[in-house]
């Protein structure tokens, strides 16, 4: 365990509804690589002042969740170029005041998408980390079609197809044909556990330099 001291960097993630993810995930690599830091995940309401605290305290870096990943943009001083395509930022780097904003879930989205064989992908959800897929789909020169409050009865229509769900509804509740493969990006599930720790592994190398050491952590 970490002697937390004056030396100590603060790192952390903001959202309406914080989860215990990145503090398991970060935390374990601190440690295990000795660095003095610590991850803390914060619920907060107001996105801009919580993006004061970050410059005020001094916090190094920041994980960015539903439903900020668009509005943060509006509180840093310079996006990396996927940001800027993708208009949303899962990632925030506190450079000396001047803060940066990057995605990470777009590599995660991509990396998922790689091992899929598929002409179009049915992206659920239009918000921040639809656009990070709706980019990798990009990337990829794959077509693909957003699924949301407007069309969701054509999941129902939809056969041998490949959905990505970017959305807070569980399974269940989408109730997709059986003949469709899915993607989900709900931590809670096994795919998306893999996207969370694809995506945070990038964040750690942003973070702090350092390759994220494999087998460290399980989530069984």
């Amino acid at each position: 365990m970490t002697n937390i001291n004056k030396d100590t960097k603060i790192y952390g993630s903001f959202s309406c509804e914080p989860g215990n993810f990145g503090c398991k995930f970060h935390n374990c690599g601190f440690q295990h690589l000795g660095i003095n830091a610590i991850y803390k995940s914060f619920g907060v309401k107001d996105i801009k002042l919580a993006m004061e605290a970050v410059r005020t305290l001094g916090i190094v870096g920041v994980g960015i969740s539903m439903p900020f990943k668009s509005e943060v943009l509006k509180h840093v001083d310079a996006r990396s170029p996927e940001c800027w395509q993708i208009n949303a930022s899962n990632t925030i780097i506190n450079k000396d005041g001047h803060l940066v904003a990057y995605n990470t879930d777009c590599i995660a989205a991509q990396h998922a998408l790689n091992n899929c064989d598929f002409d179009t992908l049915y992206i659920l959800g239009d918000g921040g980390y639809a656009q990070a897929v709706k980019y990798a789909c990009e990337k990829l020169e794959k077509e693909f079609v957003l699924i949301t409050r407007d069309n969701w009865g054509d999941i129902s229509e939809l056969t041998d197809e490949l959905i990505f769900n970017c959305t807070p509804v569980i399974k269940t509740e989408v109730n997709p044909p059986e003949s469709c493969k899915y993607i989900d990006c709900i931590v809670s599930t096994s795919t998306g556990q893999i996207l969370a720790s694809i995506q945070a592994a990038e964040q750690f190398r942003l973070y702090t330099g350092q390759t994220y050491p494999c087998g460290i952590l399980s989530f069984a």
